[in-house]
């Protein structure tokens, strides 16, 4: 019996995760603490305007750190008259995340879910099938 071992995801974690940008806090980023060997995601699930925020055009960029010479990339543009919120659904990044109030003064908020993914080793048996016949354990004559 050969045995050969596999990764399977035994525990997830979600933590929730938010920043506050402002003329006076144009940057927030997102990290790890500890250096490990899970597997982190980052998902951003909102983005909306104060109800204090000025009547101008806010645009957010982001940087994440897929790619070794990653540049920052415009990904919503929001104004309290036409658009102040955007949602997302399945927009992951890799941490360090880092959020940068390009343009407008704010104050803009930012809702985020980090996952991380514990894996567990697992053995699994492998079937070993004899090299007989099927048919040879049939009383034929």
């Amino acid at each position: 019996m050969d045995l050969s071992t596999s990764s399977s995801v035994s525990d997830t974690v979600c933590v929730l995760w938010g920043c506050e940008l402002s003329d006076t806090q144009r940057k927030a980023v997102f990290e790890i603490e500890e250096e490990d060997l899970l597997e982190h995601q980052f998902f951003i699930r909102t983005m909306c305007l104060s109800a204090e925020a000025s009547k101008e055009m806010h645009v957010v960029e982001v940087q994440d750190r897929v790619g070794e010479y990653s540049k920052p990339v415009p990904i919503a543009s929001l104004h309290p008259m036409c658009q102040p919120m955007v949602s997302f659904s399945g927009f992951e990044l890799m941490p360090p995340v880092t959020f940068n109030l390009r343009s407008g003064q704010g104050p803009l908020f930012i809702s985020g879910q980090h996952v991380t993914l514990v894996f567990e080793e697992e053995e699994e048996e492998e079937e070993v099938f004899s090299s007989t016949h099927p048919l040879d354990h049939v009383g034929l004559q």
